[in-house]
């Protein structure tokens, strides 16, 4: 180990790296992706604001129109109009469906295509900061977008408190939770065409069809509900309701809560460990 003189850090032989500066690698990471965002949002338009607009329009006020004032209807939602029941719901699928894509390509392109993780892996940056850049980037990035989206929601009258604020942070904890799994999943993959298909065809759109997004989980079999409860959509989607109709139960909220902050502590664990072991093999 070598000692700089006066203010320098001190840099290890053996990786080359200034410790006790985490948070501005990260930063490093967040500045870079930006950077690109800025000048290609773009081409992620359509994923991130488009999409679930199209949801809404389609699901919230065409199929709404035919299911107002019938009686199941109204069972299900609670006596709320289909499309204030509907609304905070589509913000977390849209993080869900923006964290997911946003956590495979896109991964994958840094280290196999254009490899800009071993550039940024080269400078003092590590592979873990490079890892928690990225889910920091995909939160902000969830964030605007979920911004932009309930502004839209608000516009079609899908708002019923200012409850949807706190629905725009669980949406941005569900789609963070879920960012931090796939990002770590990605970091193993080598082949894209089948992991990935696989990923999109039997994980993200079962799980936007079947966690309580478009209808409540008790109208599914009894056999399928429980597969319901581990998805991480379903909770954000429990939280993102409760805050935007007032329906609030602490005790249920807290288990919501824990559930999603154990999926994203250990997304992180396994991303950061992943990202190192293939970055410095």
């Amino acid at each position: 180990m070598t000692a700089g003189t006066g203010s320098a850090p001190v840099v290890t032989r053996s990786t080359g790296r200034a410790p006790g500066r985490w948070g501005g690698g990260v930063l490093r990471v967040v500045e870079h992706l930006w950077t690109w965002y800025r000048r290609n949002w773009r081409a992620t338009a359509v994923s991130s604001v488009l999409q679930p607009l199209l949801f809404l329009l389609a699901f919230g006020v065409g199929f709404g129109s035919l299911v107002a004032g019938t009686g199941s209807a109204q069972a299900a939602t609670g006596g709320v109009d289909y499309l204030v029941w509907l609304a905070p719901a589509l913000l977390a699928v849209s993080a869900v469906q923006s964290a997911a894509f946003e956590s495979t390509y896109p991964v994958l392109s840094g280290f196999k295509w254009q490899r800009v993780y071993h550039a940024m892996t080269a400078s003092p940056i590590s592979p873990a900061q490079v890892a928690l850049g990225h889910l920091v980037w995909v939160a902000l990035k969830t964030a605007g977008s979920g911004a932009v989206y309930v502004v839209v929601i608000a516009l079609f009258g899908g708002v019923a408190s200012v409850g949807i604020v706190v629905s725009l942070l669980a949406a941005v904890l569900t789609g963070a939770a879920m960012a931090s799994l796939v990002t770590a999943f990605s970091a193993t993959v080598e082949n894209e065409g089948a992991a990935f298909n696989a990923l999109f065809r039997f994980v993200v759109i079962p799980m936007t069809l079947f966690s309580g997004t478009f209808f409540p989980v008790d109208r599914l079999p009894e056999w399928v509900q429980p597969v319901a409860f581990v998805s991480p959509l379903w909770h954000g989607t429990e939280l993102a309701r409760a805050a935007a109709l007032d329906r609030w139960q602490p005790l249920a909220a807290l288990g919501h809560l824990a559930y999603l902050g154990a999926l994203l502590v250990l997304g992180i664990a396994l991303a950061t460990r992943f990202f190192t072991r293939r970055l410095t093999r």
